[in-house]
């Protein structure tokens, strides 16, 4: 199966989310292998990620959106958990500061784009400004109206830098959501998740429908294309993030950086080194025997 082109917004397509099943699975079932290929998805993540990291040239973002419970937090625990913290960040997204607020609604985003060599993951993103501000009627229609070019424009930017966009928005239904949040309630592990918004959003499903299709109208592009994954089930949801996430990486053709030192030189030092240290002698001389 092809997921990337299975999952992908076409550029200026009509989406009508209605129209998508959050419960398809593409009849592939919760069992061990299914697991398995998720785990091994995730360890040659890491691998390529350390290449990444070893070239310094390149960088990956990966954007997560969806409505609350959809699994943002959840791709992040069980895809990409064995990124190195060293060359791989999460940036959540929360209410804008006054300092924030302060600048063009970009500037906070940009301050947090990942640098050359790193993974960055937003877990919520820019397009909160197209979303929530627009549904709940934090700016007028001509601020909100005019950003979907600036994203774009920001978006090649980035590009043109190095960085290749990935762009998830994690699709569960209303049932779903419900029944998650009624697991939250009786999880004490997971209560401090609750918030006391989660309902006054829910009731505002329908508008927050309209606002992410409109986003996938305008920003999914061929080089920064949105992908709607089904997320009822969330091994599926790994599962087909993994994959993605995988096949763009191995496109990227990532290679270890050449050797820089003369390394026959460094191997001559290292084996005078060692046959010092046969004859107990360190850094500070000889060992007292």
């Amino acid at each position: 199966m092809d997921f990337r082109k299975e999952f992908a917004v076409k550029p200026d397509a009509k989406i009508k989310l209605k129209q998508i099943d959050p419960d398809r699975t593409y009849g592939i079932e919760k069992n061990e292998e299914t697991l398995r290929e998720t785990a091994a998805n995730s360890a040659e993540l890491a691998e390529l990620q350390y290449k990444l990291y070893s070239e310094g040239k390149r960088s990956l973002l990966i954007v997560l959106q969806g409505m609350d419970a959809a699994g943002k937090d959840g791709v992040i625990n069980h895809v990409l958990a064995p990124l190195n913290p060293q060359g791989c960040r999460v940036q959540a997204f929360k209410t804008p500061s006054s300092l924030e607020l302060a600048h063009d609604f970009l500037w906070r985003v940009h301050m947090v784009a990942p640098k050359r060599g790193e993974i960055v993951i937003f877990n919520r993103s820019h397009y909160e400004d197209v979303l929530i501000q627009r549904v709940r009627n934090l700016v007028p229609e001509s601020v909100w109206r005019e950003r979907y070019e600036l994203i774009n424009d920001f978006e090649k930017l980035l590009m043109k830098s190095g960085t290749t966009i990935v762009k998830f928005f994690l699709h569960i239904s209303p049932e779903e959501q419900l029944k998650r949040f009624g697991d939250r309630l009786e999880d004490p592990g997971r209560q401090w998740k609750i918030s006391s918004a989660d309902y006054a959003e829910r009731r505002l499903w329908p508008e927050y429908r309209k606002a992410f299709e409109e986003v996938f109208e305008r920003c999914s592009t061929k080089q920064a294309p949105w992908y709607i994954i089904p997320a009822d089930k969330k091994y599926f949801r790994n599962y087909a993030v993994s994959h993605i996430l995988l096949e763009t990486l191995r496109e990227m053709k990532l290679e270890l950086p050449p050797v820089s030192v003369d390394l026959e030189k460094v191997k001559a030092e290292y084996r005078t080194a060692k046959q010092w240290e046969k004859e107990g002698i360190g850094p500070d001389g000889p060992r007292e025997k």
